[in-house]
């Protein structure tokens, strides 16, 4: 793994605010979802690495905005404010001063980014139409009302990285690909998230899921369920993993490059998922602890399978 300093060098980044922007990014980031970061930074090319780190920390920065008041109202004016900006941004090409540090900064290698990876920017477009959708839900009655968030907001969010890694031909597929896995990614975060979820008067699990292990949205939140919410986590698993399993085949539509991070992320998902199946019905009192030791070797031996493949050359 190249220094922090190279990386940016490998990716033609001279100019000092520039560095400085991008470099504020990865420290988001790396707080934000260390294992994912520390994948980026061993397993992706290093002219790509501060374009992903900037396109995540993008992504992390609204979802910020979008979750900040549990009314909407707030979260709505917020979004809306910083959609100006981002067009402006944009349009631009320099990220603007909006009078807020970090999303000048944001902003800034953003901008940048685009114009090095112009599909972004379209990317960018659309996502910037469906994040309020992450700022209005409260539940799912069905496990249709949950696919069509899918649809609505985790597929674009989730394409901010995606587009990034995308083959050069096939993008159909290739989305088609990115949306089985962003299925299976959400359905585990939902059900990870259900204490702090449920603190914030929403759930991610359809209503007609706990109907079928005889619990209540209303027993969950006063942490009295009446079914089996155990049965429920094993359930929600085992269609997460099911998802997981169709998703590798993202590992073999990436171009070369970009296969062991793919590969990576996706068993860095099935970590998550054997946690919070261990965790089971003691979800509803606190998250699963992070596997960072498997996640760890995850990592490791991808990276070992670089070097060996980078000496065989």
């Amino acid at each position: 793994m190249t220094t922090w300093r190279h990386t940016l060098d490998r990716a033609g980044i001279d100019d000092p605010a520039l560095r400085e922007a991008y470099t504020a990014q990865r420290r988001l980031v790396a707080r934000f979802d260390r294992a994912t970061f520390l994948g980026v930074r061993l397993l992706l090319p290093a002219d790509l690495v501060p374009d992903v780190v900037a396109a995540i920390a993008f992504m992390h920065h609204t979802d910020n905005l979008l979750d900040q008041d549990a009314d909407g109202d707030a979260a709505f004016t917020a979004f809306t404010a910083w959609e100006r900006r981002v067009r402006g941004a944009l349009e631009d090409g320099t990220g603007g001063e909006g009078g807020d540090g970090d999303g000048d900064r944001v902003l800034r290698a953003l901008a940048h980014t685009v114009s090095r990876r112009p599909v972004l920017g379209d990317v960018v477009a659309e996502y910037l139409v469906a994040a309020p959708a992450d700022a209005g839900w409260r539940g799912f009655a069905t496990e249709a009302d949950f696919q069509a968030y899918v649809d609505a907001y985790s597929l674009p969010a989730f394409l901010l990285v995606a587009c990034l890694l995308a083959p050069p031909t096939g993008y159909a597929g290739y989305r088609a690909a990115c949306r089985t896995f962003v299925e299976a990614a959400q359905r585990l975060d939902f059900l990870e998230d259900v204490t702090e979820d449920l603190r914030a008067a929403r759930l991610g699990i359809p209503e007609d899921a706990l109907a079928r292990h005889g619990l209540t949205r209303a027993g969950l939140e006063h942490r009295a369920p009446e079914g089996d919410f155990a049965s429920l986590v094993r359930d929600v698993a085992a269609t997460t993993r099911r998802g997981l399993a169709d998703a590798r085949r993202l590992a073999d539509i990436v171009p070369v490059p970009h296969r062991p991070m793919t590969r990576a992320l996706i068993d860095l998902q099935g970590h998550r998922l054997r946690a919070a199946e261990r965790t089971g019905a003691a979800l509803l009192t606190g998250p699963a602890r992070r596997p960072v030791a498997a996640a760890l070797g995850t990592l490791a031996g991808a990276y070992a399978g670089t070097l060996r493949r980078s000496a065989s050359r």
